[in-house]
């Protein structure tokens, strides 16, 4: 796992970043399941949709890889007249035609009100279009500006890609 933060006056930003491999166990093709083992021996069974094209080649001992990205931004507006809004947008692709794998992202942005601040417990209550919600900022420098009034434009986003390759060993001398 890797992840980052950014700063700069009125925006933080953070990410991070996670690939897994496993082996398939199991297939269970009427529900599109797919049951893996990880390498830490965590057993979990995955639902793969209809935009996994090839999903039929797919086979028990296939190594699959997962990588996992997301990321979240902040960004202050000071003395925000903006409606409170969420959009939401999703992407999903197909792998190559060869080998079974699909790859999904999702975005959220939201445009929130700012109903709090307390220094004291370095938090800020954000109100949304849907909810309220409390977040603590592990650096208290960032809500120095913030005051109530203000808004937040919070952009969520994540992506997963999944790819398998088959489970069979090189064979010996092989070069790539």
């Amino acid at each position: 796992m890797a992840s980052s933060v950014q700063m700069q006056p009125g925006a933080v930003a953070t990410g991070k970043a996670v690939e897994l491999q496993g082996k398939v166990l199991a297939i269970d093709k009427a529900r599109r399941e797919v049951t893996v083992k990880g390498g830490s021996g965590v057993v979990a069974t995955y639902f793969v949709g209809e935009e996994v094209k090839n999903f039929g080649r797919l086979r028990v001992g296939d190594i699959v890889m997962l990588n996992y990205v997301s990321a979240l931004g902040l960004e202050l507006k000071k003395d925000g007249k903006a409606l409170r809004e969420r959009v939401e947008s999703e992407q999903s692709e197909s792998q190559a035609v060869n080998q079974p794998g699909m790859s999904k992202g999702r975005t959220v942005k939201i445009t929130a009100d700012v109903m709090a601040v307390d220094l004291e417990k370095n938090s800020l209550t954000l109100r949304g279009p849907k909810r309220t919600v409390d977040m603590v900022v592990e650096d208290p420098a960032l809500l120095k500006e913030v005051k109530v009034g203000d808004q937040m434009e919070v952009t969520y986003m994540e992506a997963t890609v999944i790819s398998a390759k088959s489970g069979k060993a090189a064979k010996a001398g092989a070069t790539k």
